[in-house]
């Protein structure tokens, strides 16, 4: 089926995306992977793309663009190609939003031109050994000094992507006890520069996949954090995540249609040039089967993808819908690529061709964003159950 979500502007962007990755990216991939991220001074060359800033107001250097269809852009290609751009989309579509929403003019002034060019590369801090996905649990604390002028921060963190190259991370922490009839209450965004004494970065996680993303154990003890780095108000912190969890959601639904189209394209190919018996293998009829059913799961999780895009652009995509995309499009990404790696046969499994990537990185996608029993149990809820 055509898309229709797409216009020149967006094409040209997509050229544009495609040709950056065919020249900074394939080349050194296999490099990022094993050293766990890419260079620093490549989001400094995002940057000058003018990729971290399409989001951003043209006042602090950025495009002013209010539309997701760029970040969706930037999915797609660079699963088309196999690779990533490291944790370059928890800077543009996890942090800016909070700041967009919640900053205020001082903190934006301060840190936004940074944004934009890379200079200063973002990271949120939710997660903590034993909370998972029960963020309501966390024990991270943040007590104002006597006089006021700041917090003493102190806790740990974990599974933070983008934390070993951040250099400011919004950090989630309790400010305030909970209350017996919410235990919601008392979270508040600081944002930590990483200069800050008392801050150091623990073990940079070896994963199964996502191998040139790194993904970081952060250490608070006694960090001094100004009152003017609290982001929006104190107390507030889950309402603000809960605001921004449909954005996240959304993206990695996008991710997971990009990476079964990927697949799909990848096992095509294979099929066509691999030979047994003496015939392609894309002669046998459990072939044509299996990418008959891949193809259309593809379909349908586009068609879903496109319209929860649709829908966010317009400030009506739901909490539940965005579960529903994330739930139905991560589950059908890994029935696809799983497929697509058993057509490659052995060579499916060996990490010089990127279908064994694919298989590797979409894992999480179930995971993170809020696990699929969570989505399962939003969905059930917008029921009435």
């Amino acid at each position: 089926m055509q898309r229709t979500i797409y216009n020149e502007d967006h094409e040209t962007f997509r050229k544009t995306i495609r040709d950056f990755i065919a020249r900074e990216v394939v080349p050194v991939h296999h490099e990022w992977e094993q050293q766990g991220h890419p260079p620093r001074d490549f989001y400094r060359k995002l940057g000058d793309l003018g990729v971290l800033g399409i989001q951003v107001p043209e006042e602090f250097g950025g495009a002013g663009e209010t539309s997701y269809k760029f970040s969706a852009i930037i999915a797609e290609e660079t699963a088309r190609a196999g690779v990533t751009f490291g944790n370059a989309s928890i800077h543009t579509d996890l942090v800016l939003p909070y700041l967009l929403t919640y900053a205020n003019p001082e903190q934006k002034k301060r840190w936004m031109t940074g944004f934009a060019s890379g200079d200063i590369m973002t990271a949120i801090a939710m997660t903590e050994p034993g909370t998972g996905s029960d963020l309501a649990g966390m024990t991270t604390n943040a007590k104002l000094n006597p006089d006021g002028t700041h917090y003493i921060l102190n806790g740990q963190k974990t599974f933070i992507s983008g934390g070993a190259l951040a250099d400011l991370i919004l950090v989630v922490a309790r400010t305030s006890a909970p209350t017996v009839d919410d235990r919601r209450h008392g979270l508040s965004i600081l944002c930590v520069d990483i200069t800050s004494d008392g801050f150091s970065i623990g073990r940079k996680l070896d994963k199964i996949g996502m191998r040139a993303s790194d993904t970081a154990e952060l250490s608070f003890v006694d960090v001094q954090v100004p009152v003017e780095n609290l982001l929006g108000e104190e107390g507030k912190a889950f309402t603000y995540l809960a605001r921004n969890l449909p954005q996240e959601r959304l993206g990695i639904a996008i991710g997971g249609t990009a990476t079964a189209t990927a697949a799909l394209r990848f096992a095509l190919t294979y099929v066509n040039e691999r030979a047994v018996f003496g015939k392609p293998v894309a002669s046998f009829q459990n072939t044509k089967f299996v990418l008959a059913e891949c193809a259309t799961e593809v379909q349908a999780m586009q068609l879903m993808t496109d319209r929860a895009l649709e829908l966010h652009d317009a400030g009506k995509l739901t909490a539940a819908d965005a579960a529903k995309a994330k739930l139905f499009c991560t589950e059908a990404a890994g029935r696809v690529i799983d497929k697509c790696l058993q057509l490659h046969g052995g060579y499916g499994y060996i990490l010089e061709y990127p279908i064994a990537r694919l298989y590797a990185d979409t894992r999480v996608s179930r995971i993170y964003g809020g696990t699929n029993e969570v989505m399962k149990t939003i969905i059930a809820k917008s029921l009435g159950l």
